[in-house]
């Protein structure tokens, strides 16, 4: 299994929330990891947030960047380039989508094209709804999350 890996999956996972456990189980069994830059790019800002709204320690902030950049040392990065830009400028099937999430769905379209089987790894129920009708597989199952 490859999946590409959208920021709402890896935050959790990151944040260690309720479905961090499955989407971790999920990432350790994938072959291999497709992302985004954008993903980086989200992680770090939320992780920035939660320490300067939240809280969190710069100790706290520090482990899981690394714990991220670890991670990511062994995903496949895709940027965000022409191609990326020009399909998010697009309409999608499940409108409105978010600027972002419209950059990581373009994303995996372009990554699929040389992966045909890429599934894609969410949480966002906008961003999953618009990756069941552009004929993803998405990970995780909803049975996954509902309980």
């Amino acid at each position: 299994m490859i999946v590409y890996a959208e920021s709402s999956a890896v935050l959790s996972w990151l944040l260690g929330e309720e479905q961090g456990e499955v989407v971790r189980g999920i990432l350790a069994r994938a072959e291999a990891i497709v992302a985004s830059d954008l993903t980086l790019i989200e992680c770090d800002r939320c992780l920035i947030r939660a320490h300067a709204v939240e809280g969190m320690s710069e100790q706290d902030v520090s482990e899981r960047r690394a714990t991220l950049n670890d991670a990511a040392a062994h995903w496949n990065m895709l940027t965000i380039d022409r191609e990326v830009v020009e399909r998010a400028r697009d309409a999608f099937p499940v409108e409105p989508i978010r600027t972002l999430d419209a950059v990581h769905l373009a994303t995996a379209e372009v990554a699929r094209s040389a992966i045909p089987d890429l599934r894609l790894l969410s949480l966002d129920s906008r961003v999953r709804d618009n990756a069941s009708e552009l004929d993803f597989k998405v990970e995780p199952l909803r049975s996954e999350i509902d309980s």
